[in-house]
């Protein structure tokens, strides 16, 4: 595999992971962490950067969410909104730590987005508690 596609395959997992498609990236990073090719801190950076982004995009979407969420297309279903925003209100921003959850950080972006969080707080947030599950998860794999 080339550098490239690692990398490129690494980001556009832990992008996709962040949104509200379903997916994982901690089985990529776990991935190419294992095999030793390249540094840890690349890796962890690579992965970083997608997820951010993706939950970046999230919350653009929950922007915008007021024009949409009636549309039978819409990927959220009503009550599923309703239940992260209660839940927004009611833990506020500090939430957004919890934002690399599993089923519960990807809607939670999302309710950041709809509840007019302040973009550059949500980036600070997010990106706190995403990066330290991956550098928590590249030191579990390093202990193998």
């Amino acid at each position: 595999m080339t550098d490239l596609a690692a990398y490129g395959g690494l980001f556009l997992a832990a992008f996709l992971a962040a949104t509200i498609l379903p997916a994982q990236s901690e089985a990529a990073l776990a991935g190419l962490i294992a095999t030793g090719r390249y540094p840890v801190a690349a890796l962890v950076a690579v992965a970083s950067a997608g997820n951010i982004l993706g939950s970046a995009a999230n919350w653009w979407l929950g922007r915008g969410v007021e024009r949409f969420r009636d549309r039978r297309w819409f990927p959220v279903s009503e009550a599923a909104l309703e239940r992260a925003q209660r839940w927004y209100a009611r833990t506020g921003r500090w939430s957004l730590l919890l934002a690399w959850v599993p089923l519960i950080g990807d809607p939670l972006t999302v309710a950041a987005g709809v509840m007019r969080e302040p973009f550059w707080r949500f980036l600070v947030l997010v990106a706190i508690g995403k990066i330290g599950r991956y550098l928590a998860l590249a030191g579990l794999v390093g202990l193998w």
